[in-house]
């Protein structure tokens, strides 16, 4: 049994910058806390540039909190470490590597199996992510979409205990980005991984999440934690999107995103980001 009440559980976490060339202390993120259990797919949902990839990154070990703390599985978070993988916005393969080795690179400090189970779970990932077929193909020879399911499945292969997800369908076109979200819940079902997803994007938020933590125009503060499930219930595809209910809370969502965005743009006009 766990020790600890929580899988992950960030408290009264608050991130300052210094302003290059200023004086001027910038605060990023407010005072956040949350907690989150095993399994659970949580989105941060807020406008650009709010603080949710800042905060995101501090959960990863990639920055460090100027206040709080995050604790990960009964450990305080102080830096990256094989717990935590990271699948980010730009593609991050490797081009000299074909498509299965990119994968297997993902298990190269993975002490605890053999070279033969490498081979396997590699093997295990690539047809998770629908590239069977296309082991032998360099990454320069597939299309982006591809080359994010190739960063998928060896962010999986490495063996996280959480998988954190920085805007990871932004740069796609919106036929591969619905494509891809729906191979995430796939892969996520049989998996159970515990996934924290970045998005500015309401629909992919609705449609993605277990719990939607909405978050204001900066300095980031929790302005809504929204349980999908409550009006979503079930397995979701993609005629979930047709749903009246997905509509109805997409709506309601968007309602209190969009007066964010504006204060963020204000802000930009103003010389404050």
């Amino acid at each position: 049994m766990a020790a600890y009440d929580h899988f992950l559980k960030i408290d009264s976490l608050t991130k300052r910058f210094e302003q290059k060339n200023r004086a001027e202390i910038i605060t990023v993120i407010d005072n956040v806390s949350m907690a989150i259990d095993e399994g659970e797919f949580i989105v941060f949902l807020g406008p650009s540039g709010c603080g949710k990839t800042t905060l995101m990154r501090i959960v990863g070990g990639l920055e460090t909190a100027t206040s709080g703390s995050v604790v990960l599985e009964g450990d305080y978070v102080t830096g990256p470490d094989r717990k935590k993988g990271m699948v980010f916005q730009s593609y991050s393969s490797f081009p000299w590597l074909t498509v299965l080795d990119n994968i297997m690179f993902g298990l190269k400090y993975r002490s605890d199996v053999s070279e033969k189970e490498k081979d396997e779970i590699a093997r295990h990932y690539l047809d998770l992510v629908g590239l069977k077929g296309f082991e032998s193909f360099y990454i320069n020879r597939i299309s982006g979409g591809m080359q994010q399911r190739v960063a998928i499945a060896r962010t999986f292969a490495a063996g996280p205990d959480i998988l954190l997800m920085d805007e990871p369908f932004g740069a796609l076109d919106a036929q591969n980005r619905e494509f891809l979200q729906v191979q995430l819940l796939d892969i996520r079902r049989a998996e159970r991984k515990t996934v924290i997803f970045v998005t500015h994007d309401v629909e992919e938020a609705v449609f993605l999440a277990d719990r939607i933590f909405v978050f204001s125009a900066r300095p980031a503060t929790i302005l809504e934690e929204v349980t999908v499930g409550d009006y979503l219930p079930g397995e979701r595809s993609l005629a979930t999107k047709e749903n009246d209910e997905f509509f109805r809370l997409r709506n309601r969502i968007m309602a209190l995103t969009r007066e964010q965005a504006r204060r963020t743009e204000e802000m930009m006009v103003a010389g404050k980001t």
